[in-house]
């Protein structure tokens, strides 16, 4: 049996253990997995492009355990009524290849997304950092805000979304949360005065939704919503101004901003920042950009925990979700009895004569 989570099982587990404790869980956790870096047996996801978006697997080992992670991005879903990004995902045993968990990822990508770009702020925001700007207010929005603020302590925020009921949406979900919120009416105004700057926009397309004069001297930008060939947020100039971290660099120049640029193009890794391998924010007046696209190793990081706090909490069902036969050597009794024509007792079609 596979221990199965749905969204609802997600949902009840951070209920039970508590906002603050889940997040800071995740977030170390995510720390821990890629301070192990080389344990990981890593290759970039495999994507499936349509012209409506993209279905991607992303799988990864540290030679125990085994992650996969199915998800799509299709931003024209929301005209369905369909979400842009869903997700599920599995844990196996390298030892003997069976899966042992299995869980709804839709919210669990928002969640690893969210404390991935915490983790990276962590050690390249400037230290105080108390204001963020948050443009483009879709699904991940409020992730972001809540994580931000929970293990950061980030309490105000600037929003900007060329739509106006994705802002209201947002400022309704964050409204227990004890944040200062100015709404902006624009992507510059929200970048003003900010310390972070979020960039979560949704559109397949090269977008400048940043440019080098909105960005004051030692902002550190999180860049998540360029996350696939053809898709980015930030100008050139932006990004030559800039100190650039990635998750996972052959990806990434791919995928990220950093497709705008040679591919030698200096970037730090974020497993080398975390060693200590290589040095973070140079001085006060740098500016520190996160480009990240996501990668299978926080989603590890994420199944790994979500089964961790199933076994903790007791949330979760049992899955039949292979065949398990008595005797393993015999997977043909799964079918016993088995009704065939002639065991019913119906006349069996008589045998076909080869002409001569």
């Amino acid at each position: 049996m596979v221990t199965f989570l749905n969204a609802s099982d997600v949902a009840k587990i951070v209920r039970r253990v508590g906002a603050r404790r889940f997040w800071e869980r995740l977030v170390e956790g995510l720390r821990d997995d890629f301070l192990r870096w080389d344990r990981f047996d890593k290759c970039a996801r495999f994507a499936s492009h349509s012209p409506g978006g993209v279905i991607e697997l992303m799988p990864v080992s540290d030679g125990e355990v085994f992650a996969f992670k199915f998800v799509n991005g299709h931003p024209g879903n929301t005209q369905l009524c369909l979400q842009t990004v869903v997700a599920f995902g599995a844990l196996a045993d390298v030892a003997t290849g069976y899966p042992v968990f299995m869980s709804d990822m839709t919210l669990a990508t928002a969640f690893r997304t969210a404390a991935t770009s915490v983790l990276a702020a962590r050690h390249l925001a400037r230290p105080g950092t108390r204001t963020m700007a948050l443009i483009g207010l879709g699904a991940q929005s409020e992730f972001q805000a809540w994580a931000f603020h929970e293990v950061l302590g980030i309490d105000r925020l600037r929003i900007f979304d060329v739509d106006e009921e994705a802002a209201d949406k947002f400022e309704s979900n964050v409204a227990g949360f004890g944040l200062g919120i100015t709404r902006c009416d624009n992507a510059r105004h929200a970048a003003h005065g900010a310390d972070i700057v979020t960039t979560i926009t949704a559109d397949k397309k090269r977008a400048t939704i940043l440019s080098e004069d909105m960005i004051a001297p030692g902002t550190h930008i999180n860049a998540v919503g360029g996350d696939c060939p053809g898709k980015t947020e930030l100008s050139r100039e932006l990004l030559l101004r800039s100190d650039i971290y990635v998750e996972y660099a052959p990806q990434t120049r791919l995928e990220g901003e950093l497709q705008q640029l040679p591919a030698d193009h200096p970037a730090t890794e974020l497993h080398e920042l975390l060693a200590g391998r290589k040095p973070g924010r140079a001085s006060k007046d740098a500016i520190t950009i996160f480009d990240s696209v996501g990668f299978a190793v926080e989603d590890f990081s994420a199944l790994r925990l979500l089964r961790d706090l199933a076994r903790e909490t007791g949330v979760g069902a049992g899955l039949e979700l292979t065949a398990a036969p008595t005797n393993p050597k015999d997977l043909f009794s799964l079918l016993h009895p088995l009704e065939t024509g002639q065991a019913r007792g119906d006349a069996l079609p008589e045998p076909m004569k080869l002409s001569d």
